[in-house]
């Protein structure tokens, strides 16, 4: 018996010696597997070129920021609930979709977010660097036209005395109905620091005949952000909460180091460490208090028929422990818009393209920047969303295992 193989692969002829008809029979077809298994192989490799060829670079820090937002505790309830559909509710929303993980790819292999055009055009246009703030947690409103800014004036221009509007600031502690006396005996752990970075911020409505925010500036600390850091001092007293609360006038210490306004943060990190040293005090967190300079239809919000001030917390990424930082004012944000709907513009992140980067938060992972109103806000409305502050954040010290420890409560 002789055999010939024709030139198509999936078959031969068997012909035999006697003669007759030959006769066509089929060979077993390659396994399917083995076809993709080589194109896997031959895409991975034409894949590698490419990177290599172009150069192409994907920054782990864009990766971690792609995913931050990702719940470890729901991703596992995820992954658990599609092992076991007992666990699946149909009213739950689905954390990790199809459209999310396609979206996921193109971030981390282009370094290119498809809903931010800053990603797209940030290298190629002057200035878009200026708005590469991130927004982590986005409140009522916030997008890329309500980012926040960071513009100190001049050391010069700040010492120039602006007057106060003195018959406004008596008016209203006669008409004030909220006056707390400060216990007595206020607790002896000092747990909560508290400062002004740029203590100069002032606002529009307390000053006398200011009219733009570039004037909102003052060193009268009853018309500026030294006002609200000791009503939020005076507060935490009065719940129980040991506070260091620091008044420091760094207009005129700035002048007197003959540094400029651009270096407010360095003076400030320095007198908290001073703080820190001091073993009288066992501080965990640290609140920085700012004003924006957002106008008025941006920084206020109708809560229950009285306006509040709005806030939003800065949070600086240029540390390796930011992250615990940001988990810290995001969930304050949670539960500050669970009992105060709308009070909050949200969370942002800022590198040093935006701004000092750091923000002195790299001291602990409870420090927090918040930015109360803005330089159209009155004091009625600033001291009510700084009570509301106090009373989310006092409650979230509480609940925290680690002030308990400190205060012998726990």
């Amino acid at each position: 018996m002789k055999y010939f193989y024709s030139h198509t692969p999936s078959y031969f002829f068997i012909v035999c010696e006697k003669g007759g008809c030959p006769k066509l029979k089929r060979q077993k077809d390659p396994p399917r597997f083995l076809f993709f298994t080589l194109l896997g192989i031959v895409i991975i490799y034409l894949l590698i070129g490419t990177i290599l060829i172009t150069n192409l670079k994907v920054n782990s820090n864009f990766i971690q920021n792609t995913i931050v937002n990702l719940s470890s505790k729901d991703v596992f309830a995820h992954f658990l609930r599609a092992e076991n559909h007992y666990f699946y509710q149909k009213d739950e929303e689905e954390i990790i979709t199809l459209s999310d993980t396609s979206k996921l790819a193109i971030q981390i292999a282009t370094n290119v977010k498809p809903t931010d055009a800053r990603t797209f055009l940030g290298n190629e246009l002057p200035g878009l660097r200026n708005y590469d703030t991130e927004i982590v947690v986005a409140g009522e409103g916030t997008d890329l036209t309500t980012l926040p800014h960071e513009s100190a004036p001049p050391t010069e221009v700040l010492l120039q005395e602006r007057k106060v509007a003195e018959e406004k600031l008596k008016e209203r502690e006669d008409n004030s109905t909220d006056n707390e006396v400060v216990q007595v005996n206020p607790p002896k752990n000092k747990t909560v620091y508290i400062y002004q970075t740029h203590s100069w911020e002032s606002f529009l409505p307390l000053l006398k005949d200011a009219n733009i925010p570039d004037e909102a500036t003052s060193n009268d600390a009853r018309a500026n952000v030294i006002g609200l850091g000791q009503k939020m001092s005076e507060n935490l007293i009065n719940k129980g909460i040991g506070v260091v609360h620091d008044t420091t006038n760094m207009t005129q210490t700035l002048h007197e180091k003959g540094l400029r306004s651009t270096k407010a943060y360095t003076v400030s990190g320095d007198i908290v460490q001073e703080a820190i040293s001091n073993k009288k005090n066992d501080l965990t967190y640290f609140i920085d208090i700012h004003r924006d300079s957002a106008r008025r239809s941006i920084t206020t919000k109708k809560i229950n028929g009285k306006d509040y001030a709005r806030l939003y917390f800065v949070v600086g990424k240029e540390h390796k422990n930011y992250l615990e930082n940001l988990e810290t004012a995001k969930q304050l944000h949670n539960e500050l818009e669970k009992k105060y709907p709308g009070i909050s513009r949200g969370v942002f992140l800022k590198t040093k393209s935006e701004g000092n980067g750091v923000y002195n938060q790299d001291i602990s992972n409870k420090a927090m920047l918040v930015e109360i109103g803005g330089v159209d806000n009155n004091l009625d409305e600033l001291y009510r969303t700084v009570d509301a502050f106090t009373d989310v954040f006092a409650d979230y010290y509480w609940n925290s295992s680690e002030a308990k420890e400190v205060n012998g409560n726990g």
